[in-house]
């Protein structure tokens, strides 16, 4: 996502607030994203026409307070009693404020209104380009298993790795993770040693939560392409979005830093041993 310029005047408004969250998740200028029809509302003829002439829509949320999502999607939120309403930007599974162009939510007490998803109207025209498979070679930094959900991680130097279930020890074999285990993309995660050093202090494992930190290779472009770790054969599957779980194991907010540079989840399609510094591999 890139987040909207708005002026100070434009974040004190619901309709403003709006216009900016749309034009935030569609990476816009706020100038091209017209004026709702009135205050309290927002989601009015004149920005669905719009809309509909980039193929998408906005689709309601029936039940805000549980709803997640794997990407972007907008909530108006009440601060207090007394402020009026503002939007801001929700995701992740399950799903937390990644942009709140107003400050409404800094403040304890507020709650969600409503919500909407931003959706294509031709769901087969929508899927991204897959990206070119990286052609760099890469490193495995360090290992990391956590037997259970909240545990701290154990930092290893060899591993043993359950093709079609995970590493060794770890929570996604032990089925006692946040997450159902034995799911596609379950058995392995990984994220860039580049990323966690973006952040002062650098990310630490209790922060992330991935299992494997690589270095030297662009982990989003191994989406739907076979590697290897070492003698591991792995299918990179989906990227891996930061979410309100991964969000509450740190001190400070990391949802927002870590959209679609969250690293990568992965299967384990042959089995073996994995060691800090074994290369990875495109197959």
């Amino acid at each position: 996502m890139r987040e909207a310029v708005v002026s100070d005047e434009d974040v004190e408004s619901e309709t403003q607030t709006f216009r900016a969250c749309l034009a935030t998740i569609l990476e816009l200028p706020f100038d091209d994203v017209p004026e709702p029809d009135g205050e309290g509302d927002v989601v009015g003829w004149q920005v669905m026409r719009w809309l509909g002439g980039l193929g998408m829509g906005l689709v309601p949320v029936a039940d805000v307070e549980s709803f997640s999502w794997a990407g972007p999607w907008v909530a108006r939120v009440q601060p207090t009693a007394q402020a009026g309403r503002r939007a801001v930007v929700m995701y992740g599974v399950p799903s937390g404020v990644a942009w709140d162009p107003s400050g409404a939510t800094d403040a304890d007490g507020w709650r969600l209104i409503d919500g909407f998803v931003v959706a294509s109207h031709d769901i087969a025209l929508a899927p991204p380009p897959r990206p070119d498979a990286p052609s760099a070679l890469g490193a495995v930094e360090a290992i990391a298993v956590a037997a259970s959900a909240g545990a701290s991680p154990q930092a290893l130097e060899v591993v043993r790795a359950q093709a079609g279930r995970g590493l060794d020890g770890d929570r996604h074999v032990t089925g006692k993770g946040t997450f159902p285990s034995g799911l596609p993309g379950s058995a392995l995660t990984l994220i860039e040693a580049e990323v966690c050093e973006s952040f002062d202090p650098p990310l630490d494992a209790g922060e992330h939560r991935r299992n494997i930190v690589t270095r030297g290779i662009d982990l989003n472009a191994l989406v739907g392409h076979e590697f290897t770790i070492g003698e591991v054969r792995c299918r990179g599957m989906r990227l891996c979005e930061p979410c309100t779980v991964v969000d509450g194991y740190s001190a400070r907010s990391v949802l927002r830093p870590l959209v679609h540079r969250g690293g990568l989840r992965a299967d384990i399609v042959v089995g073996g041993v994995i060691r800090t510094g074994d290369p990875l591999t495109l197959v």
